[in-house]
């Protein structure tokens, strides 16, 4: 069982003041995001989920998933949401050279931008500006990726609430505990639009959106 704790603590978020853990809020909004993705199992029934609750979110997409399934990526485009980077091929940080680490996340960046320039779509997304989101896959990013990561404009965003839809031996019901029981206004959540946490998703993903729809939250995509 992992210790990750499933509410990011005050003190990690004060050791790490560079990176975006929440965003601050007396307002009742909630930021949902979505890793992994996008795959043809689960990405366009998230899409269609968060349409029904007229939710935005940000979704921090794989290189290589891109490359694979383009469409489902111009669906996520369409539906207005956000767009984050979340390296080519989920490369942990801690065991990668950073000359390395970069490059990986560099050509993601190149993905997503052409395919944004590419783009049909009607939506103006942030990922035309100079900043860009990013997310580190399973949170690994030494100081040095993280320094340098910033200083070529992008912006690390890591998470208050996990859900731990990922893991297996995580109950659905206590997954969708996690969140409930957790998040609060301006909190940022994990999910993930992937194969291995669909089985979670499919029951937490709708009645999270229900549970905060009926407390008078509203879900809003990441922005620079």
């Amino acid at each position: 069982m992992t210790l990750i704790p499933i509410k990011t603590p005050l003190l990690v978020k004060k050791i790490f003041p560079n990176y975006v853990w929440d965003i601050p809020t007396t307002d009742k909004v909630i930021y949902l995001t979505f890793d992994d993705g996008p795959t043809p199992e689960i990405t366009n029934w998230t899409l269609n989920t968060l349409k029904e609750y007229n939710a935005k979110a940000t979704f921090f997409c794989i290189g290589n998933n891109i490359k694979k399934h383009p469409d489902i990526f111009q669906n996520i485009l369409d539906d207005g949401h956000s767009i984050g980077n979340h390296t080519y091929n989920h490369v942990k940080g801690w065991r990668t050279k950073s000359e390395d680490y970069l490059k990986n996340v560099e050509e993601t960046q190149r993905i997503i931008n052409d395919q944004i320039s590419n783009s049909n779509s009607k939506i103006v997304n942030h990922q035309s500006s100079v900043v860009n989101l990013f997310r580190p896959p399973h949170g690994q990013i030494t100081p040095k990726q993280g320094r340098k990561l910033i200083t070529l404009g992008y912006k690390i965003i890591m998470w208050d609430v996990l859900s731990f839809d990922w893991q297996n031996n995580v109950s659905k019901e206590t997954c969708l505990n996690n969140v409930t029981s957790k998040a609060t206004n301006g909190s940022i959540i994990v999910f993930h639009d992937s194969v291995k946490a669909s089985k979670n998703m499919l029951y937490t993903l709708p009645k999270t959106l229900e549970f905060f729809s009926k407390k008078g939250y509203t879900f809003k995509a990441i922005k620079d």
